[in-house]
């Protein structure tokens, strides 16, 4: 039979509220009592009961974990980083499943039923409206990936998905690529439309540089090497910003099965860093997003908000940076070379 509070209290010969008391997070306790439980309980093997705990306190330590692309490998990496973070912490994850939901108020309903004390919405392709929602229905919440704004409705941890789509503009322009696109995930993605509108932006207004935009159908390596099938039998250019990773991947495939080669016939770069990016036949040179570094932080903000739901929402963007492997050809020698 599971060891009880009684069976603890019995042992260490103290009341079941002393008991109680000591595993309830704030709650006064001496420290002579306190030793005396502790050691009770790990004699008897006693854990407390989460759930009784959170009819004493309010909190359930529930964490709302919602996202909506499971095709795309990266996630396994964010959930992995996001539950070993919360358990870190003495929390709990309840992952939401979104795929093909559009409407967050079956979300916020399901979430209200397991009385969770704060939402982290991971996801790039969402748009703001989403996560404020959740704000909205009286839950801290902070979005994850989510789209930079000067003044957030909600906390948003993340990248400037536009700088990093100048910044693929200016790397594929330093290797004297010439005829250029953004390959980029569904248009409907906020982030699709963020890095598309700064890999334009700075190759508009440059007559030696034709530029193009296509968009795949979803974050994944199918919708990845469909797009640049497509591609391949039209006018192709020489050189891709792929918005992900997983979409590069799937491109190289679709150009390898053209008989074709990388950098050699057409150059690739994505964006993400993820582990696959590494692995030796793909070798992708990319856009390192820091993934572990944006879920860290929000952990953070989500327990902070949780403590203080008044505070002001905010904005945390971390810099991206280029990983050179072999999916582009070198940079143009300088005239100091």
């Amino acid at each position: 039979m599971a060891v009880t509070l009684k069976d603890v209290a019995k042992k260490a010969g103290v009341s079941r509220s002393a008991v109680s008391r000591t595993f309830t997070e704030g709650a006064s306790v001496s420290e002579k009592t306190r030793s005396k439980v502790k050691r009770a309980a790990a004699e008897l093997g006693y854990s407390p009961n989460a759930l009784a705990s959170s009819l004493t306190t309010g909190r359930t330590k529930l964490i709302g974990l919602v996202s909506n692309n499971f095709h795309n490998p990266l996630l396994l990496e964010v959930f992995d980083l996001f539950t070993r973070g919360l358990q870190d912490r003495g929390l709990r994850p309840l992952l939401v499943n979104l795929t093909d939901e559009t409407d967050p108020l079956n979300s916020i309903r399901m979430l209200r039923q397991y009385s969770v004390d704060g939402v982290i919405v991971a996801s790039s392709t969402l748009p703001p409206s989403f996560a404020e929602a959740f704000r909205n229905a009286g839950m801290p919440v902070v979005h994850s990936f989510g789209r930079f704004t000067p003044s957030p409705h909600v906390h948003v941890v993340g990248i400037d998905n536009v700088a990093c789509g100048r910044m693929a503009a200016q790397v594929l322009l330093e290797r004297g690529y010439r005829r250029v696109a953004f390959l980029g995930g569904p248009d409907s993605a906020t982030s699709t439309q963020d890095r598309a509108r700064g890999f334009v932006e700075t190759l508009n207004g440059r007559p030696e540089i034709d530029v193009s935009v296509s968009c795949a159908s979803a974050y994944s390596f199918d919708a990845g090497r469909v797009e640049m099938t497509k591609q391949l039998m039209s006018d192709r250019a020489d050189a891709y910003f792929c918005g992900d990773d997983v979409i590069a991947i799937g491109a190289l495939s679709a150009v390898r099965d053209a008989g074709l080669s990388v950098p050699d016939d057409i150059g690739l770069i994505g964006l993400n860093d993820m582990e696959m990016a590494s692995w030796q036949n793909i070798d992708l040179t990319t856009i390192r997003q820091p993934v572990s570094e944006i879920i860290r932080a929000s952990i953070e903000l989500v327990i902070d908000t949780i403590e203080h739901p008044d505070r002001l929402a905010e904005t945390r963007l971390f810099p991206c940076r280029v990983v050179e492997r072999r999916t582009l050809r070198p940079p143009l020698a300088s005239d100091h070379d």
